[in-house]
């Protein structure tokens, strides 16, 4: 994988067999990334980011000033959120496995005595991620019908730079952990997002055809999970 630097900003090259540049920048510490045709070469595309630099600048700016999650002690009445719900946590001290519990504005963490963060914070993911794929699964089942697409396996894993992923190939998407504490409907959508990348692999006119066509009003609800505070993907 190429990359260049202009000033201070590092930018990936992905060759691949597409038509079109696409330049990104992602969230949460904003990374910059160029898609390009195989044909291109690495100073054409340089000449093409310089003429994007300002560009660039205003979406990174955009992205360092977004509202951030505090970092999360895993302690009594802290905040913590579930599908776009904000719960006070109650840490419950047991002698008994631990579990998860979510009550109307709480969310109780039973676990054993002296145990410390790291382990408060593994067992609440690992309950966010059970029951994110429950809801993914639910998701799938349902759009499977409406794409006419088959998802062969999903999986949820921490992503430092997306929402969700793709394997073309393996017929398998891939859902970023964080999304457990976002909204129902934008865990629907990047669910779709993905499985419609099962039968049109880029991000080109033929894709967004698809997306309008199964979820119209997927750019409000895209431009609304980007808005939402950044956790600490990936950590």
């Amino acid at each position: 994988m190429k990359t260049f630097n202009l000033d201070d900003i590092s930018i990936e090259i992905v060759q691949k067999n597409i038509k079109n540049v696409h330049l990104s920048v992602h969230p949460p510490h904003g990374k910059v990334t160029i898609a390009a045709p195989l044909r291109m070469d690495t100073q054409t595309l340089r000449v093409f980011a310089i003429s994007k630099l300002s560009w660039i600048r205003k979406q990174q700016a955009k992205i360092k000033n977004q509202k951030r999650e505090t970092a999360r002690e895993y302690i009594n009445k802290e905040n913590h959120y579930y599908l776009g719900k904000r719960y006070l946590l109650k840490v419950i001290d047991t002698d008994l496995r631990p579990k998860v519990i979510l009550k109307h504005n709480t969310i109780e963490l039973h676990v054993k005595p002296n145990t410390n963060t790291l382990q408060r914070k593994t067992i609440l993911e690992s309950w966010y991620r059970n029951k994110l794929k429950e809801l993914i699964e639910e998701y799938i089942s349902n759009w499977e019908k409406q794409i006419k697409v088959r998802v062969k396996d999903f999986g949820v894993r921490k992503m430092k730079t997306k929402w969700g992923s793709c394997n073309h190939n393996a017929q398998r998407i891939w859902l970023n952990l964080e999304l457990a504490k976002k909204p129902r409907h934008c865990i629907e959508y990047v669910v779709v997002h993905e499985m419609v990348h099962l039968i049109n692999r880029l991000h080109d006119e033929r894709f967004v055809a698809y997306m309008d066509k199964f979820l119209p009003q997927w750019r409000a609800i895209k431009r609304e999970l980007n808005e939402l505070p950044i956790g600490n993907r990936g950590d």
